[in-house]
């Protein structure tokens, strides 16, 4: 896929993560929404005019670069070994974490209580790995995405999965940020896969939404976001379920 293409479909991503539609774009730039259609249509951006609809959108045009370099150059399944040493060092994988999250080593160091001996260990540490690199001008730089897949049965899920879920479901879910839905329903199989497409529709979103913020000058919140339904019915109710005979 050619530059001008991957600018133009990295755009279109944004626009449709911030609910912005070509007619609203056509109205912030002062253009009829026929020539914003055609414009996306025939990927004839003008940089002035690339930078008026990504300003629309929210997002810089070097934001755009950036996301299509993440998106080509880096890997998101860590090596074996990379989350075997994650895994056994809790301090080394919360470094990690608040690097991939976007923190810089000098907010870790002002707001995190690591002792400096130890945040130069770490740091060294995911240089060996090639989870990170020394840069002149940027300092440390990761060398992986920002959206990590850890492996399904891998060393990290083993060690943290549950004490994660135990602590994601702590709240009372009443806050300003939080959300949470819960509702049994009897589904059809049709249903259900509809269901399951929303729902990667929507973590897909997700992780759109975390990629357009991760440059943002405004204040950004930690989020996490839960995504999971299955074959499921009250354990008093399936006690009482016939058996067949």
């Amino acid at each position: 896929m050619d530059e001008t293409r991957q600018l133009v479909e990295a755009l279109k991503r944004s626009l449709k993560a911030r609910g912005l539609s070509y007619a609203l774009v056509a109205r912030r730039i002062n253009l009829s929404e026929a020539s914003v259609k055609r414009i996306f249509a025939r990927q004839s951006f003008t940089l002035r005019r690339l930078e008026q609809v990504c300003a629309a959108a929210g997002v810089s045009v070097a934001e755009l670069a950036r996301r299509i370099e993440r998106g080509h150059q880096h890997p998101t399944t860590l090596a074996l070994e990379q989350e075997t040493a994650l895994a056994r060092d809790p301090q080394l994988l919360s470094y990690f974490y608040l690097l991939v999250n976007g923190a810089s080593e000098e907010k870790i160091r002002r707001d995190y209580e690591f002792d400096a001996r130890r945040l130069q260990s770490m740091r060294q540490q995911l240089i060996d790995l090639r989870l990170a690199e020394d840069t002149p001008r940027r300092g440390l730089r990761l060398r992986v995405g920002r959206q990590i897949l850890w492996r399904r049965d891998g060393p990290v899920r083993r060690a943290y999965e549950q004490h994660v879920k135990r602590d994601f479901l702590s709240s009372e879910f009443e806050g300003r940020r939080e959300y949470l839905g819960w509702q049994p329903a009897e589904l059809t199989d049709a249903s259900i896969e509809v269901l399951k497409r929303k729902l990667q529709q929507l973590h897909d979103e997700f992780l759109e939404f975390a990629e357009l913020d991760a440059g943002s000058t405004q204040p950004r919140h930690s989020t996490a976001m839960l995504l999971a339904f299955r074959p499921w019915v009250l354990s008093s109710v399936a006690e009482r379920r016939r058996r067949a005979r």
